[in-house]
C-alpha cells in the first residue's frame, strides 16, 4: 500500500460528486493507494508478440494479456535483480515499459477503419515516446507521423525512445501543439492529442501528483485543452479520425472539452461510441460513448479517451502560416544515392527505405511523405540520420542499426552473453566464435541489434554513442 499517498480531502469531496453511482468511492481511495501492476508492450517493430512471450518464458517473466491493446501485457518476473531498463530486451527495443491505460487512445484510434496506416498522422503532445511508438509501431513505419513536443527539455527522451524502438518514419516538432490548425489545415488523415493535463489519473505511481490540486487549476487548464483541440481539429482532413485523451477523471477536462467542441462545430463531426472497443468496455463507458477509465474500474490508472470523426471543413480563422527559415537539408542525388544504397544491401543484404537527403557531413533518410509537409513546418529531426561522410567514404550510424540491423542477412556478428555485457558497458570484444571480417559490423545478441562496431583484426571495435553506454547491473 502507498499509504503516503497524498489524497487532499477537497479533491476527494469533488470526486464523490462526479463518480457514477454503480462506483464505490471507497474501492476509489483504495485504489489510488496501491501501487500500479507493472505493464509492457512489445515493440512489433522489432518482434512478433509470440516470439516475443516464447523468448521471455524460459526466464521467468509472467506476462498477462492486457485486454484492450494485443500487444500489451501485465508483467510479473521471477529474479527483479535487473532493472527492467538494462534488460537486453529492453536496450534492443524488443519493448516499451508502458501503462496499461495509456495504451488505449492509441487502440481506439486504429480501431477505426478510416485510420490510414500509410498516411500523414499526428501525435500532438508526444513526449516521452510511448504513445509514439505505439503508432509507428501499427503503422510498421509507413506514411509518415509528425510527433510534436511543447517541452524542449522532454524531446531528447522523445528522439532517444523513437531510435531504440526502430522507428524511421517520424518527424519531431518542438511547438504549441495550436499552430497546427494555424500551420497545416487539413492536412492529417489521423490525430492524436493526449492533452496535457491535471494528471488526478497517474496518483499510483506519483504519489504527490494532488499536492497542488486545485478547481482553479483544472479550469485554468480545461481552457487550455479547449484550444488544443479545436487547432487538432482544424488541422484534421475531412474525413479523418481524431482521439482526444487525458490521463485525468475531472469532467471539466473531459467530458466539457468534447462539448465544447460540439457546442462550436455542430454537425460537422460526431463521436464515436467506445462501448465496444474491447471486451467489458462497457464498464467504462459514458452515455456520450467516451471511455471515463476510474482506477478501480480495470486496476489501472485513471484516464479519459474520446473519439470522433471529421465529416466536412469548418471556417477556419485561425489560419496564419508560419515563418521558416532556409531548409538545410539537399535531396541525395541519384548518382550519389544509388551507389551507396546498393553498398548497403551488398554489404548487410538490407535496403532503408525512403528518401536520401543530405547536409553538410550528414546523409538522412527521410520518410517517403515528407513532401506532403516540407516548406510548410519547421522540424527538430527528420527520419533518422542514415550516416556521415568523410573524405573516403562514410560512416553507418548507431540509429540506422537499431532500425535495420535486425533484418541484416550479412554483415553482423552475434556475440555471446558475456561480450554482449561487454559491449553494452562501452567495451571492445573478441568474439570467439565468429571468423573476423572486416569494416563495419552490426552487433547483435540472440537475433536483435545491440549496436554497430567495426574489425579490427579479431576484434570488435566499440562503436556505441557514450550516452548509452550502462556501467553494470546489465542483463545476466
Amino acid at each position: 500500500m502507498h499509504d503516503n499517498t497524498y489524497l487532499p480531502d477537497h479533491f476527494l469531496r469533488h470526486i464523490a460528486a462526479i463518480m457514477p453511482a454503480h462506483l464505490s468511492m471507497d474501492e476509489f481511495v483504495a485504489s489510488c493507494r496501491r501501487p500500479l501492476r507493472r505493464s509492457i508492450r512489445v515493440n512489433t517493430l522489432k518482434i512478433s508478440v509470440a516470439a516475443f512471450v516464447a523468448r521471455m518464458q524460459p526466464l521467468g517473466w509472467q506476462l498477462d494479456p492486457v485486454p484492450w491493446c494485443d500487444t500489451g501485457f501485465w508483467l510479473s518476473r521471477e529474479d527483479e535483480s535487473v532493472p527492467l531498463g538494462n534488460t537486453a530486451e529492453h536496450l534492443s527495443g524488443l519493448f516499451y515499459i508502458q501503462e496499461a491505460s495509456s495504451m488505449l487512445p492509441v487502440t481506439a484510434l486504429f480501431a477505426c477503419e478510416q485510420t490510414r496506416r500509410d498516411g500523414m498522422l499526428l501525435d500532438a503532445a508526444a513526449a516521452p515516446g510511448s504513445k509514439t511508438t505505439q503508432i509507428a509501431a501499427l503503422m510498421n513505419n509507413q506514411g509518415m507521423l509528425v510527433a510534436n513536443e511543447y517541452s524542449s527539455s522532454r524531446l531528447k527522451v522523445l528522439s532517444a525512445n523513437l531510435q531504440r524502438c526502430g522507428v524511421t518514419n517520424v518527424g519531431m516538432t518542438h511547438f504549441d501543439a495550436k499552430v497546427f490548425g494555424q500551420w497545416l489545415p487539413e492536412t492529417f488523415d489521423a490525430i492524436l492529442l493526449d492533452a496535457p493535463c491535471s494528471g488526478e489519473g497517474t496518483v499510483r505511481k506519483d504519489e504527490d501528483a494532488l499536492r497542488n490540486w486545485s478547481i482553479e487549476s483544472i479550469d485554468e487548464i480545461a481552457a487550455v485543452q479547449q484550444g488544443l483541440l479545436e487547432s487538432a481539429f482544424h488541422a484534421l482532413k475531412p474525413g479523418g479520425v481524431l482521439v482526444y485523451s487525458t490521463c485525468t477523471l475531472s469532467l471539466q477536462e473531459n467530458q466539457a472539452v468534447c462539448q465544447s467542441l460540439q457546442d462550436k462545430f455542430g454537425d460537422a463531426f460526431s463521436f464515436d461510441s467506445l462501448a465496444d472497443l474491447f471486451p467489458a468496455a462497457k464498464q467504462a463507458c459514458t452515455p456520450e460513448g467516451y471511455l471515463h477509465v476510474w482506477p478501480q474500474i480495470f486496476d489501472s490508472e485513471g484516464f479519459f479517451v474520446a473519439r470522433l470523426r471529421k465529416h466536412h471543413s469548418v471556417p477556419n480563422t485561425m489560419f496564419k502560416p508560419g515563418k521558416l527559415g532556409k531548409f538545410p537539408f539537399s535531396p541525395l542525388p541519384a548518382k550519389e544515392s544509388a551507389p551507396m544504397l546498393r553498398e548497403i544491401e551488398a554489404a548487410f543484404g538490407v535496403v532503408p527505405q525512403g528518401n536520401l537527403f543530405g547536409r553538410s557531413e550528414e546523409i538522412w533518410l527521410f520518410p517517403q511523405l515528407f513532401e506532403q509537409v516540407q516548406g510548410k513546418l519547421r522540424f527538430d529531426r527528420i527520419g533518422l540520420k542514415l550516416a556521415e561522410t568523410f573524405k573516403k567514404g562514410y560512416r553507418l550510424t548507431h540509429e540506422w542499426a537499431l532500425a535495420y540491423g535486425d533484418g541484416a542477412s550479412k554483415g553482423f556478428v552475434e556475440l555471446d552473453i558475456a561480450d554482449a555485457r561487454e559491449f553494452m558497458m562501452g567495451r571492445d570484444v573478441w568474439p570467439e566464435q565468429e571468423a573476423a571480417g572486416t569494416g563495419e559490423v552490426i552487433v547483435r545478441y540472440q537475433g536483435h541489434t545491440l549496436g554497430m562496431g567495426k574489425w579490427v583484426g579479431s576484434r570488435v571495435k566499440n562503436a556505441l554513442p557514450r550516452e548509452l553506454v550502462r556501467d553494470n547491473n546489465l542483463f545476466v
